[in-house]
């Protein structure tokens, strides 16, 4: 099999259906930026030390964000979706486990400390990045799967606390950024996530 067929160099692409996009199609750009935050994942698993929960974790993520962007890449419900909310629960379950591991935030987070957590928070940002591709898909087709956006969403935050939990068991502090008064609060006084 030839890896190079030359059907990209006019611009487009073809998807799972045969369907002809362009390559800077809002679809092609989603399922892309998936694309880019799996291999930021592979990035970060290098430095996880594999005695640790979360690298088997990230592995599964892995997967799961691949199927996110198998999910992205379907039109017209052409097949069953891959992802199951199943997937967010366990992220949510995660994160409340390693939330245990972690003072409460009184200010932002300043990305860096430790190789692992600085790739952790490239994961974070361009899960963001992914999320904010999916909106905007989503807001211009109707047959996507709305699982995928509850995970990347979730899988943001799980990035975000295993990146301190990083800090913290490898080097014992975090960067805070300092411009700023205390703005973390909350009426119990956890964490606030959006």
């Amino acid at each position: 099999m030839r890896i190079y067929t030359k059907y990209g160099d006019s611009g487009y692409t073809r998807i799972v259906s045969g369907k002809r996009l362009k390559k800077d199609d809002i679809r092609v750009e989603s399922y892309g930026t998936i694309d880019e935050l799996c291999s930021h994942i592979g990035l970060a698993l290098t430095c996880v030390p594999k005695e640790w929960s979360m690298y088997n974790e990230l592995l599964l993520v892995q997967q799961e964000v691949f199927d996110c962007g198998s999910d992205l890449a379907v039109p017209n419900f052409y097949r069953p979706f891959k992802l199951k909310s199943s997937s967010t629960e366990n992220l949510e379950e995660w994160i409340d486990n390693y939330l245990k591991e972690t003072p409460n935030i009184e200010h932002f987070i300043i990305p860096g400390g430790t190789k692992l957590a600085a790739q952790l928070h490239v994961v974070r940002t361009t899960a963001r990045r992914a999320e904010r591709r999916i909106v905007t898909l989503m807001s211009q087709e109707s047959d996507i799967n709305p699982a995928v956006l509850t995970y990347i969403n979730r899988l943001s935050d799980y990035i975000f606390v295993i990146s301190r939990v990083a800090n913290l068991r490898q080097s014992g502090q975090e960067i805070t950024y300092t411009n700023s008064p205390k703005i973390f609060r909350s009426k119990r006084g956890d964490t606030l996530h959006e």
